[in-house]
């Protein structure tokens, strides 16, 4: 699995224990197509997952973009090679793009090149607005540059229930929102809260605390529902 850090922040880089040193080159250089993909690519703690991270350099992408050719494809066409490193979509069964949360043309890039969007909404009224907003932008790209784009599902997260804001927001997304809004729920937690300060994920961080099992939770379903879409997939197919 190949996860490319788009966010300048660069938190998901962070998680996984990239220290800012080792972050150049990466997405940034990916992303413009100043360095091929082996030399964007760091290993991490996690078996299986490597890993292009992000510096601050990529809030700075957004200028560079916007006067160059084919600017919403640039990351299709980095992801494609070059033809002496190949593919990442074949190098790689799945490639997770994490996305700044501006819909800037970094994110644009992000969504012409997937097939899928998993929204995390944090369980605060504003978040709300947020997602409308992300919902009218994706169908426009479906509609112009990526036809195989749809949301796979919006997941809750920093949810408290003991808050009666948290179970007024669940109420009204998944009143909107119905089978696309995921039925586990992260949780407010500590020790997600505490994880990223040890370069680690939370699930190796602590993989017992209440923020560690729902992820585990989330996985499961997320797993069930691609494979239920696979199969129908299928069995709508027609036979000759």
């Amino acid at each position: 699995m190949l996860l490319i850090d788009l966010d300048p922040q660069g938190n998901a880089s962070t998680s996984l224990g990239i220290a800012r040193s080792e972050r150049s080159p990466g997405a940034y250089e990916f992303l413009l197509g100043l360095s091929p993909l082996d030399d964007c690519v760091r290993p991490s703690k996690i078996p299986n997952l490597a890993v292009i991270p992000a510096s601050t350099s990529l809030a700075g992408a957004e200028i560079e973009l916007i006067d160059m050719e084919r600017r919403e494809h640039r990351l299709v066409e980095a992801l494609k090679g070059d033809g002496a490193t190949g593919d990442a979509r074949t190098r790689w069964t799945t490639v997770l793009i994490d996305c700044p949360p501006s819909l800037g043309l970094v994110t644009l890039n992000a969504l012409v090149a997937v097939d899928a969007v998993l929204v995390p909404l944090q369980a605060e009224f504003l978040a709300l607005e947020g997602i409308g907003a992300l919902g009218t932008t994706i169908d426009r790209i479906k509609k112009r540059l990526n036809p195989r784009l749809h949301i796979v599902g919006v997941v809750l997260t920093m949810v408290d229930r003991r808050m009666t804001l948290s179970q007024q927001v669940e109420a009204d997304v998944r009143a909107h929102y119905g089978e696309l809004v995921f039925g586990t729920t992260i949780p407010r937690n500590v020790r997600i809260a505490e994880a990223p300060s040890h370069g680690l994920p939370v699930l190796i961080y602590d993989n017992a605390c209440a923020g560690s099992q729902a992820y585990i939770l989330l996985a499961s379903e997320f797993i069930r529902r691609r494979r239920t879409a696979a199969e129908q997939a299928i069995s709508h197919e027609p036979t000759s």
